[in-house]
């Protein structure tokens, strides 16, 4: 029961009021009393949290939190991809030539998600990996990979839920809701970090604003439930073997964890 409560409080749902409710609720400071049993409740190892839970100034504040420095160790390896977030990475993909992305079952327009003509010809014929986060994660987003920011742009202004209802009854939630965009470049290679609001606008919060970012570098953090979506060049990146192994879907991963490698990089 607890679970289900904590859940609505932070992923939100369709009714406008409701969601005011919910989040007013979860950013009032009495709701920090209930932060040793949000953590109980989802097994969160408070261990790693660089804050003691009475240094949290609502719910909402520790479902952003830092961790300690080194909690995530990053690869290092110059030819690997690490995940940008803890969640699960609910699909791996491919952009087909009609730009489209089959997720969830449900196809999602490459040029309805970014907006910008350029940059859907950049990734057409790519991969795409789509990590979902839950109430439970570390909800901070990091650098995948080291590069300098070519671009930041942000589209769509209304957001479907990004749970299963909102997969179910959206129109391609995940390539119509609010979302900011940073495309990096690095060598020869492009690739983009799409962040995926939930119903609020002010989800999602930038925490760099500079030139480069090296790769497991936060970028930025989410207030409420979110998604991020990977989207990388044709013929640039290969699947980490692990993850090949776990059929590809609804794979825990870690931040920093290796995801993929690039193809023909050198060390």
């Amino acid at each position: 029961m607890k679970k289900r409560l904590y859940r609505l409080m932070l992923e939100l749902t369709h009714n406008p009021l409701y969601n005011y409710m919910l989040k007013k609720a979860a950013t009032h400071s009495w709701s920090r009393k209930a932060i040793p049993s949000f953590s109980k409740t989802f097994n969160i190892n408070t261990n790693e949290v660089a804050r003691q839970a009475a240094e949290f100034q609502h719910l909402n504040d520790f479902f952003s939190r830092e961790l300690k420095e080194g909690a995530r160790p990053v690869s290092q390896a110059v030819n690997e991809i690490v995940s940008p977030v803890d969640g699960v990475l609910s699909e791996v993909g491919d952009i087909t030539d009609k730009t489209l992305m089959h997720i969830k079952q449900k196809p999602h327009s490459l040029k309805t998600m970014l907006g910008l003509k350029g940059a859907v010809n950049t990734y057409l014929g790519g991969k795409y990996f789509v990590f979902y986060l839950s109430p439970k994660d570390y909800h901070r987003i990091h650098a995948p990979y080291s590069g300098h920011v070519r671009r930041r742009w942000a589209l769509g202004r209304y957001s479907e839920p990004v749970n299963h209802l909102g997969f179910y009854f959206g129109q391609e939630p995940l390539a119509t809701n609010y979302r900011l965009i940073t495309e990096f470049e690095s060598s020869e290679h492009r690739f983009a970090v799409v962040k995926i609001g939930a119903l609020n606008v002010n989800s999602i919060h930038l925490s760099h604003t500079e030139p480069y970012s090296q790769k497991g570098e936060e970028i930025g953090y989410f207030s409420f439930g979110s998604t991020v979506v990977l989207l990388f060049q044709q013929n640039t990146v290969e699947l980490a073997q692990w993850i090949a192994d776990a059929n590809k879907s609804n794979v825990p991963v870690k931040q920093g964890e290796t995801i993929g490698t690039w193809v023909n990089q050198e060390e």
